[in-house]
């Protein structure tokens, strides 16, 4: 009898862990890293999410905010636990960063080819309107860059990015390099756009838990499970199946269900 009532506290308790809550925030506009296909977050980014802290017992709500800047403040406040991001000195502050990477990635400059654009070094850009993302950020010395001459146009919506470089409202944007890429191959007008050989910058984006979040005691078991997943190839074999799964939705023809 005394076994039993043991094996069912334990039970309890394994239910008790596997019940907890992680709120990860993700603002989906980055194919194939996170994207909506209208009814729910897809990607690399969810998928890692899901897989890494259901491995650690937890159950992974996805909160979806008005853009990327609301993600990390609410990530810095502890109103949610866990973003992907890239590792500033300013978001150290408030967040822990996995040691191990999630992703490489290259920063790329987009621009279209009707409006050329010289860039050689950072400051180059000084000369140039830029638009990004509210919340991004893309460096140190990029982001002083933008600080000291103003030149940047904020907005929420890469769709509306990427249509003010088309009408040249702007001259370049600043974005991965292969999301960029994906999202302008079936863009309307786009065939002007591309991105330029030289990055940016080469960053790498990272599981970033809230200082506030009870999961900044477990970073060690966080590292170690993306360790893991990393050896195992699952990170990589994510990134493929988005890429195939984002083209195929924006093949599908318009009245498909």
């Amino acid at each position: 009898m005394g076994r039993l009532f043991g094996l069912l506290l334990a039970l309890v308790a394994g239910s008790a862990l596997a019940a907890e809550k992680v709120r990860y925030c993700d603002y989906p506009v980055y194919p194939p890293i996170s994207w909506s296909d209208g009814k729910q977050v897809r990607g690399l980014a969810p998928s890692v999410v899901k897989h890494l802290f259901g491995q650690l017992g937890y159950d992974v709500e996805i909160v979806v905010l008005g853009n990327w800047k609301r993600c990390l403040l609410d990530a810095a406040e502890g109103r949610v636990d866990v973003v992907l991001a890239y590792s500033t000195a300013q978001r150290e502050q408030s967040m822990l960063f996995s040691t191990v990477p999630v992703l490489r990635e290259e920063v790329a400059l987009f621009i279209n080819r009707q409006h050329p654009v010289k860039f050689e070094r950072l400051e180059d850009l000084a000369h140039y309107r830029g638009g990004l993302l509210f919340g991004e950020s893309y460096g140190v010395d990029f982001d002083q860059m933008v600080a000291r001459y103003n030149n940047i146009e904020w907005v929420s919506d890469s769709g509306q990015n990427f249509g003010k470089l088309i009408r040249g409202r702007i001259d370049f944007i600043t974005q991965e390099r292969r999301t960029g890429q994906l999202y302008v191959e079936h863009l309307p007008g786009a065939q002007d756009i591309v991105a330029l050989p030289n990055a940016l910058s080469v960053d790498y984006l990272r599981v970033a838990v809230s200082r506030r979040s009870p999961l900044a005691s477990r970073m060690p078991q966080i590292n170690a499970q993306l360790q893991r997943m990393v050896d195992a190839g699952d990170i990589e074999r994510w990134l493929n199946e988005s890429e195939v799964t984002y083209r195929d939705m924006v093949n599908l023809p318009a009245d498909s269900p």
